[in-house]
């Protein structure tokens, strides 16, 4: 999940901006989960059909 639409409870501003402690320790959290933690589900879903693309174009190459 992106922490861009993210509103902390705590101060109810987003957590992006980091106004308070707790924003900006969940922002620290989110921004070590992986690699694949920053990415819009958008995105990911390109990755994916740009992926099975390569694939399928290197299927084709081998028959």
């Amino acid at each position: 999940m992106t922490y861009d639409r993210l509103v902390c409870a705590n101060c109810a501003a987003p957590v992006n901006e980091g106004r308070c402690p707790v924003c900006r320790a969940s922002r620290a959290r989110l921004q070590q989960q992986g690699l694949f933690a920053g990415l819009s589900p958008a995105m990911l879903v390109a990755l994916l059909v740009v992926l099975l693309a390569t694939l399928a174009l290197l299927a084709h190459q081998t028959v």
